[in-house]
């Protein structure tokens, strides 16, 4: 049964999927999308009303519609932290989508804004904080705190007492040892292996694939 009622802010891909999940698996009725007056190029998104962000409150009320920052990791998370920051200030609570199909073992909940898609799994004593997107398939370990304004993506293995920063991008398939602490804003590249500290606004990326000289017609496998 749907209690509440949301608009969503953006309108790509990912405010396209924040739609489909609160659709189907959420207390929420999706009611309508804003953006910015300069990105308003239609009045509808999805069937349902498209209004700027600069005129949102003549037609959704913060005393009766929340909203959610369906942005990416633009900008390490500064963009949808920048929107997050000023709903808050337009005095809109803020919507958080947790999919029934993440297992969530923490007694703490997560902040507001939270993106938590399917088979995450969340040990217990782990800390979210606001505007946090969790993609799906990723193991966040005992103990840990990731930060506000971060973006994990998918098969991401957080283990047990680490610390991620604030605004900082895990890529796909990246391991992120024991009491590792990710500096704030840094950039994880996809299959990266995080063993030490790492230093603030830094990139990591691993070792590239290696090419043989060889057909693979020719390999006994």
């Amino acid at each position: 049964m749907k209690t509440k009622k949301v608009v969503i802010f953006g309108t790509g891909d990912i405010a396209q999927l924040a739609k489909y999940y609160f659709d189907i698996d959420s207390s929420y009725e999706v009611v309508g999308f804003t953006v910015d007056r300069d990105y308003c190029l239609n009045s509808s998104f999805e069937d349902l009303p498209l209004v700027p962000f600069e005129e949102i409150e003549k037609h959704f009320s913060a005393n009766e519609f929340e909203i959610f920052i369906a942005l990416s990791y633009a900008k390490m998370n500064k963009l949808r932290e920048t929107k997050y920051l000023k709903a808050k200030e337009m005095n809109y609570k803020i919507a958080s989508y947790i999919s029934s199909h993440c297992t969530y073992l923490s007694q703490f909940s997560p902040g507001e804004n939270a993106f938590i898609l399917e088979n995450n799994t969340i040990q217990p004593y782990v800390k979210i904080g606001d505007n946090v997107t969790l993609w799906s398939g990723n193991h966040i370990g005992h103990h840990s705190v990731i930060e506000s304004h971060n973006f994990i993506s998918s098969h991401v293995v957080i283990s047990g007492h680490c610390v991620v920063e604030s605004n900082c991008f895990i890529g796909v398939n990246a391991t992120v040892g024991h009491q590792v602490i990710v500096a704030k804003e840094t950039l994880v590249g996809a299959g990266a292996i995080i063993t030490k500290n790492t230093e603030e606004a830094s990139v990591y990326v691993p070792a590239r694939s290696t090419k043989l000289d060889k057909k693979s017609n020719l390999i006994k496998f």
